[in-house]
């Protein structure tokens, strides 16, 4: 599978080793995008529970699932960097366990571009993705430039939390 990462420790491991969850200042660097206010940097089994709660046929976003944490922890915004580390391990840890005989994984698939795009980043890339999305009933096509591939009328199968 192309895209995937290899590790010496496995990837579950680095889900649990994170076990508290930070509430800080929105650093300046980053004051312009988000503003002035608190920022959660989560713990990857905070993010990891939401998208277990994401039912099959259905989506969320990126900007979403750190809406839900911020709202979850009383912070102004959720860190994106961290989100997305912690969100590529989740995926990691998802295949990983698949690998090993598991049946049931996190569906990280389900969390897609704020665009409807999909995840390049994701173990095996947006066309692994597109397989599983596939099979839950979803219809893929590709982006107005012809160079990504995106859910089509994503915005009808966005999920609430």
């Amino acid at each position: 599978m192309k895209n995937k990462f290899t590790s010496k420790i496995p990837w579950r491991e680095k889900i649990e080793r994170i076990t508290e969850f930070k509430v800080t200042y929105v650093p300046l660097r980053m004051q312009k995008r988000f503003g002035k206010g608190k920022m959660l940097i989560p713990r990857p089994s905070d993010m990891e529970s939401l998208i277990k709660k994401i039912r099959k046929g259905k989506l969320i976003t990126k900007n979403d699932l750190r809406n839900r944490l911020s709202a979850d922890f009383n912070a102004d915004v959720t860190c994106p960097i961290t989100a997305g580390i912690f969100l590529r391990i989740i995926a990691e840890a998802a295949e990983e366990e698949s690998e090993n005989g598991k049946k049931v994984i996190t569906p990280y698939w389900r969390v897609i571009n704020n665009d409807g795009s999909l995840n390049v980043n994701f173990p095996g890339g947006e066309k692994h993705q597109a397989e599983y999305l596939k099979k839950e009933g979803h219809k893929i096509g590709k982006s107005a430039k012809g160079n990504r591939l995106t859910v089509k009328e994503f915005e009808k199968k966005l999920a609430s939390l």
